[in-house]
């Protein structure tokens, strides 16, 4: 995302997850000023990405969407499993917006989707 303003408020994003976690009320208030900013710049995939996080997040407390995998070993999808922790995958979520522009991140931002689309609890 290219707009200054936008910028800043995924810095922030980014700071707060690192230093508190995920603090609801404050995450899905910066995820919903942050949106617009998709919009305007016609980014749809990262505008859902960040309209189904909210979504999430409002609805369950918590980012329960794991880190997507490259080529997942079933062995070690157990593993992968109990070693999830949500603040790092909704980070790793926002840095990937953050770096929208590289097509690869694009397609990882895609499979967040997919995942957020499909999560039963």
């Amino acid at each position: 995302m290219n707009n200054s303003k936008a910028q800043k408020i995924i810095k922030k994003i980014l700071d707060d997850l690192e230093h508190a976690g995920i603090i609801t009320n404050t995450l899905v208030a910066d995820l919903k000023e942050l949106r617009p900013y998709a919009v305007e710049e016609k980014r749809p995939v990262i505008a859902k990405a960040l309209r189904l996080a909210t979504e999430h997040i409002e609805e369950h407390y918590t980012f329960d969407i794991p880190i997507p995998e490259d080529d997942p070993i079933e062995d070690e999808e157990e593993i992968v499993k109990s070693e999830f922790n949500a603040d790092e995958s909704l980070m790793y979520l926002i840095n990937l917006i953050k770096d929208s522009e590289n097509k690869h991140n694009i397609e990882e931002i895609r499979e967040y989707n997919r995942a957020l689309n499909e999560y039963e609890f």
